[in-house]
This record gives structure tokens, C-alpha cells and sequence, in this order.
């Protein structure tokens, strides 16, 4: 936590103090923030604000700056407030089924750099702990390996000496390190190998519903506080922002929305059950879908390749597909009444062959009154999101983390 230090410690002094760390928590929750900004979410008068703010220009805890913009403006441009991006990161993982996913944060709330690498699905924990220290380490040297999955937009290298936790998303439900959830998907020994390998506490938590935070702090839901998000990949889960505020549910089961039963005597789930959404709508199922009804696609790529060139079985697989989505969507919105949906995953990439229908079959399922209150749209931060949430993870100030339990770490495992 950034502060500034004091010799005294009178009642003007932790007044002080006090009003020093309510700029700084707005400052590490919203990004650059103009002094007006400040003035009208900290409630302090304009002299008060401008004393403390002046205090922490002066100090570098707060850097001030001018945002570019591509066309001038007539009259003076506003100067943004932000935490001095110099003064530390925060690093997010996302440990997918067949990747592994790393980006950095700085506390200017500016994206740093983010790196993938793809594996066997049988990957030791070992193993790709090792891989996303190799990630993290091209990040650190602000190099990157394109025949690896590459990185994205890097600014500046990380400084790993520098930070103060990692947050890390994982496939499925997780729950305290140990139980028997915990050993059943081999997770349990997993914060600890990542403790010894970087040195800092781990935060773990639903790697789909990190990318639901992401979303809703950096991507494509930004401006809304009651969010629904779906991601289609090699599984199909989610996560919902309600009231402003991350859900999590008892036990970390929230957002599992790809097994939700669409076809009772449908194809058997990994979790057991028959004809849920992940047997439908899964990477392997729509492929899968696909060749049954004639196509010839070894994989996603080929499929994408296919929707593009308008061909007839894929575009009728995703109208399908879609039907079967947006009804599901249709049955959560009932439930929870979010303002925005947001889709993402590789499926995703298919862009409107798959999100037209979905919106279909969501306001053809959604109540009359409730057609026009849904906006969809398609996830934007890519194969950075999971991990980006695990960033905003370690960010607890968040406000869409406000009543969201203390994640796990290794201190209490």
C-alpha cells in the first residue's frame, strides 16, 4: 500500500493521514481521476483536496499528466490524478485447461504486458508453474516469444522483486487448499508451489470468473454494475457481477452456468450429469457438432475458417448452438436481472454467427418487459481476461470486490 510517512502523530496528522489514504483508495479503485473527480467522490473541499493532493505530487506517490487525445479540444485539457505507475506491480495467472496465461498491472491501473503459452491438457502443475515463470520472465526483460503465444502491448518490463502477491485463476470450482474438492482437481499443493517459485502470497480463485471481473473493471462491461458473463472454451462457465459486486457463492460454485441442463438425454458430463450446456457448447462439441452434419474441421481454426466462408453445416451448428445458449441466458437474466452480457472465449471469435442467435433465442426466452434491458455484447481483453482478474484479485480494494470474501492464500491454507 502506497503512503506517505509522518513524524508526528497529533490529531491533525492522522486527519491528514486519513484524507491521504481516501485519495489514494480512489486513485487505486477508478485509475486517473481528475481533482474534480477527487473533490466529488471524496466529499473534501476543494482547499483541503488540493493541499493533499499537493503533498503527494510532491512526495511521487501521485504522478499528475494529461491523457493524449487524437483531436485538440478548444480550452485547457484536464490533468489526471494517478498513483506513480513507478511504484510497484501486480501480476495476474491463468492457468487454462491447454494454457497457461500471465499479465502485469502497474498501479496506474496501465496494462504493462501479457504473454500466453499452450500445452498438453495432461500438463504436470510443476510444469506449468514452470511456464508461467518463463512468461512472467519475458515480461520482467520486456521480451517476448511470438512462437509461444506471444504478448501483447507491452510498455515496460515488470519489476518480480517487486511485488506484493499473485492472482491466479484455475478451471473449476475452488475451495480452501486441502479439501477434498481441492485434491480431487489437484489444486491443493498448487498455492504453495507458486509461494516457493515467486516468493509472495498466492490469491486463487475461478479463473472464468476472474475474466468476469476483468471485464467488468478494464473490458467490455466497464460501465455497468450488474453483469452476466459466459465464456465458451474447451468448458463453458461464468460469472456474474450483481449490484456492483463480484458473486461468489457458498463454496465458489457461482457461475457455473455450462452445467445447466439443456438436453436430458443428451451426452454424458464431466461433472456427471446428462445434456448440460458444456456438451453442447464446448470447443469439442461444436466441433464435434460440426463433422456429424458433414463438415470437415480438425480444429477451431478450421471451424472459424468454415463460418467465415459462410458455409452451410457451420453457420446451421452455430445457429443451434446459439438457440441453446441464448435460452439458458434467457433462464439466468430471470434470476438475476443483469444490465449486460458479455460473451468470450475462442467460440467468441466467431462474432456474429454465434452472437445474432444468441440474442435471438434471449429476447425470444426473456420476459416482454425485460427484452430492451439487455445489452450483449463480446468480450474484449482476449486470453489476458482470466488474468487480469487476477489482478483485480489482488487489488482487493476494488469496489466490485467490496463484499466479496477474503480469497484463498497459502497463509490460510
Amino acid at each position: 500500500m502506497l503512503s506517505v510517512m509522518h513524524e508526528h502523530d497529533g490529531p491533525l496528522t492522522r486527519l491528514r493521514r486519513s484524507h491521504e489514504q481516501c485519495v489514494l483508495e480512489l486513485l487505486r479503485k477508478h485509475g486517473p481521476l481528475s481533482r474534480a473527480e477527487l473533490g466529488a467522490r471524496s466529499g473534501l473541499s476543494r482547499t483541503t483536496l488540493y493541499d493533499i493532493v499537493a503533498g503527494l505530487v510532491g512526495s511521487g506517490t501521485v504522478v499528475a499528466g494529461t491523457p493524449h487525445v487524437e483531436v485538440r479540444k478548444r480550452g485547457r485539457p484536464v490533468e489526471k490524478l494517478s498513483l506513480n505507475p513507478a511504484a510497484g506491480e501486480a501480476v495476474g495467472i491463468d492457468f487454462a485447461r491447454r494454457a497457461v496465461h500471465v499479465a502485469a498491472v502497474n498501479f496506474a491501473h496501465e496494462v504493462i504486458g501479457s504473454a500466453s503459452e499452450a500445452h498438453a491438457s495432461d500438463l504436470s502443475w510443476p510444469e506449468r508453474v514452470d511456464i508461467a515463470g518463463r512468461l512472467l520472465a519475458t515480461l520482467a526483460t520486456g521480451s517476448s516469444d511470438d512462437s509461444a503465444g506471444g504478448g501483447r502491448g507491452r510498455k515496460a518490463a515488470v519489476h518480480l522483486d517487486a511485488l506484493s502477491a499473485i492472482g491466479v485463476g484455475v478451471v473449476g470450482p475452488t475451495t480452501d487448499p486441502g479439501s477434498e474438492n481441492a485434491h480431487a482437481q489437484g489444486i491443493d499443493g498448487l498455492p504453495d508451489l507458486l509461494r516457493k517459485r515467486f516468493g509472495v502470497p498466492v490469491l486463487l480463485d475461478n479463473n472464468t470468473r476472474l475474466a468476469a471481473l476483468a471485464e467488468a473493471v478494464w473490458g467490455a462491461a466497464a460501465d455497468s454494475s450488474d453483469v452476466l458473463y459466459l465464456r465458451l472454451s474447451h468448458g463453458v462457465g461464468g460469472g456474474l457481477v450483481v449490484g456492483g459486486a463480484l458473486h461468489r457463492g457458498r463454496y465458489g460454485l457461482s457461475g457455473e452456468f455450462g452445467h445447466i441442463t439443456v438436453d436430458p438425454a443428451g451426452r454424458q458430463c464431466e461433472c456427471g450429469k446428462t445434456g448440460c450446456l458444456e456438451t453442447r457448447a464446448s470447443l469439442d462439441a461444436v466441433l464435434c457438432r460440426y463433422r456429424e452434419a458433414g463438415g470437415r474441421a480438425d480444429n477451431l481454426d478450421q471451424f472459424l475458417d468454415a463460418t467465415s466462408a459462410a458455409e452451410r453445416p457451420a453457420l446451421e451448428v452455430l445457429e443451434r448452438v446459439g438457440s441453446e445458449i441464448g435460452g439458458v441466458l434467457a433462464a439466468v437474466c430471470h434470476a438475476v436481472g443483469p444490465g449486460v452480457i458479455v460473451v468470450g472465449g475462442e467460440l467468441a471469435e466467431a462474432g456474429p454467427a454465434l452472437l445474432e442467435p444468441v440474442e435471438r433465442a434471449l429476447r425470444q426466452h426473456l420476459m416482454p418487459m425485460a427484452r430492451h434491458h439487455v445489452d450483449v455484447r463480446r468480450a474484449t481483453l482476449g486470453e489476458a481476461g482470466s488474468a487480469l482478474g487476477g489482478i483485480a484479485l489482488v487489488l482487493h480494494e476494488s469496489p466490485l470486490l467490496s463484499h466479496y470474501p477474503q480469497p484463498v492464500s497459502e497463509e490460510n491454507a
